[in-house]
């Protein structure tokens, strides 16, 4: 600890021992991590990343699209926005009985702590809607997951089931991370708790503007350039290949995509402690190259005694509890 002395240096010093303490705070302070799932719909990635979340301590956001609870026979009962019923960009359930496997992964996760939240349900490209395009789409996607049971035929909906539906409308991530002004409007109406589809420069602290959060995936350093491209791994697969299929038989894709999110970590970590977002799809890309990755990643990180691998929910309630003492401003 410096020893302050009257007289000139003592501005100097003060600000010094301003310092040291700000330096103290972020140390203690929680580095939070966010891992979070788009579209939710293969049960092996469904087993995989929970296995991943047993073996680290850490919780996740599944981003569910509601279209993946309704198969082709009964598709029409999705009516999107500005399209004719029955149509969506990701196809539907392949059958009953895949319907039936979801829902227990569902099920699992959420009683595991895991968070399920919405994707909306067709995945269209919503930069043009308007207020009312999203309330139709926030309506259907409530009015499907509510349903998934006697939509499908599905026997003995379990008990707190549409209590847990009511819920995954509480937080959403935008299909293409599209969005137009007209969005934050209607996640208000609905009584959203958070947004997390816009993209920022860096890691940055969390807003809140008329009552929704708003989590935002950062640009990170990636690569022998160190170029910034967004946490996610389709954006990672469409920089390393062109967005074509590749084995990466000689790890050099899950390397590079594992060194970027260590990178970024650290920076975070031994800095101003910002909450570090990164997000996944349940496809696998590159021969799986990012999901290794995020494995090593999580191994590595959601282990250490002041990391918190957290849910955007568990975020929310970190930050509503005490946002000076959980975040880094």
């Amino acid at each position: 600890m410096p020893i302050c002395l009257r007289g000139l240096l003592l501005p100097l010093c003060l600000f010094a021992l301003a310092g040291h303490a700000n330096a103290q705070t972020e140390a203690q302070r929680p580095q939070y991590v966010v891992i979070s799932f788009d579209g939710a719909h293969d049960i092996a990635q469904w087993r995989r990343s929970r296995a991943l979340a047993q073996e680290t301590g850490a919780h996740f956001t599944y981003f569910l699209s509601c279209v993946f609870l309704l198969t082709r026979d009964n598709r029409d009962l999705y009516h999107p926005p500005r399209k004719s019923a029955g149509r969506s960009n990701v196809g539907f359930a392949s059958s009953r009985e895949e319907i039936a496997a979801r829902l227990e992964q569902i099920l699992g996760a959420h009683g595991e702590g895991h968070e399920i939240a919405s994707h909306g349900c067709g995945h269209f490209d919503g930069k043009d809607w308007s207020a009312k395009d999203w309330e139709q789409e926030f309506d259907q996607f409530s009015a499907i997951v509510a349903g998934a049971y006697a939509n499908n035929g599905i026997e003995a909906e379990p008990e707190g089931w549409q209590s847990l539906a009511a819920g995954m409308s509480k937080g959403f991530r935008a299909p293409y991370l599209s969005t137009s002004p007209q969005l934050y409007e209607a996640l208000a109406a609905r009584g959203f708790a958070y947004d997390a589809s816009t993209v920022s420069r860096g890691p940055d602290t969390p807003r809140r503007k008329a009552g929704v959060w708003h989590f935002a995936l950062p640009l990170i350093a990636e690569g022998p350039a160190r170029r910034r491209i967004i946490a996610m791994d389709y954006n990672l697969f469409v920089r390393h290949s062109g967005g074509v299929e590749r084995s990466d038989s000689d790890g050099a894709f899950e390397e590079r995509a594992y060194r970027a999110f260590r990178a970024a970590f650290e920076k975070q970590y031994s800095g101003k402690r910002r909450p570090l977002q990164v997000g996944f799809h349940f496809t696998l890309m590159n021969g799986g190259a990012y999901w290794r990755a995020l494995e090593r990643f999580a191994t590595d990180v959601c282990t250490k005694a002041d990391v918190e691998c957290v849910s955007y929910s568990g975020l929310v309630e970190a930050l509503e509890a005490e946002p000076a003492a959980h975040v880094g401003g």
